[in-house]
């Protein structure tokens, strides 16, 4: 067993016992931090295959962004525990059925064996000029350049649709648009109201004293 194949096994090794990890911890930041060392030792697995661009895409999408988000909503959130894990056993047998159907189709997939694919002739003739990276940017951009922009108009929609959801107008919301703010003239603020000259006050009114309390 050479170098590479001991270093698949240690991070194959690793990378289930996070995932069982990630389905057992009680806590559900552990449960989380787990999954970051999953996405990181599927990482590895990645740049033994040489393939560069997906190990970088899988850390800086999924770890830098996505878990560090989940992190942060786990942390700031008030998770009730016990109120979560009620039902599990009744959710059990449903759950169970449904994990054993997808582990009989993938030992089946592994049994069979996978079909030889030839390789596409553009991505046979980058493979031997460039790096896995820079062979892949070269296909994109030349052969699939048209799908890639189309995939580019769709997320940007998808990035205008949520910002519009978000900054919708809402009746219990008191927002100022900024183009309010810049507008606004000292005379919108300040009113200047005239008034009279004041007088000086009266003297002050004694009450009468009644005679007969006067009388011892």
């Amino acid at each position: 067993m050479d170098v590479k194949a001991g270093l698949f096994y240690v991070f194959a090794a690793l990378l289930l016992f996070a995932a069982f990890r990630v389905i057992t911890a009680r806590n559900p930041v552990h449960a989380a931090l787990y999954l970051v060392l999953s996405f990181f030792q599927a990482a590895m697995i990645w740049m033994l295959l040489k393939a560069e661009f997906l190990a970088i895409a899988l850390v800086l999408v999924y770890v830098g962004a996505v878990m560090v988000l989940f992190l942060f909503v786990v942390m700031m959130l008030d998770i009730n525990i016990d109120s979560v894990r009620q039902g599990f056993w009744r959710h059990f047998p449903l759950a169970g059925a449904i994990g054993a159907l997808v582990a009989l189709e993938m030992a089946a997939v592994l049994m069979s064996g996978f079909r030889p694919v030839g390789e596409p002739k553009a991505v046979s003739a980058l493979a031997g000029q460039f790096s896995n990276t820079q062979a892949l940017g070269k296909l994109l951009y030349s052969e699939y350049v048209f799908p890639v922009q189309i995939a580019a108009v769709i997320l940007l929609v998808a990035i205008v649709a949520a910002i519009a959801l978000t900054l919708r107008g809402r009746k219990d919301s008191k927002h100022i648009g900024a183009t309010e703010q810049i507008r606004v003239k000292a005379s919108d603020r300040l009113t200047l109201i005239k008034l009279a000259a004041t007088e000086p006050a009266p003297p002050p009114v004694t009450p009468e004293v009644n005679a007969e309390e006067k009388k011892p």
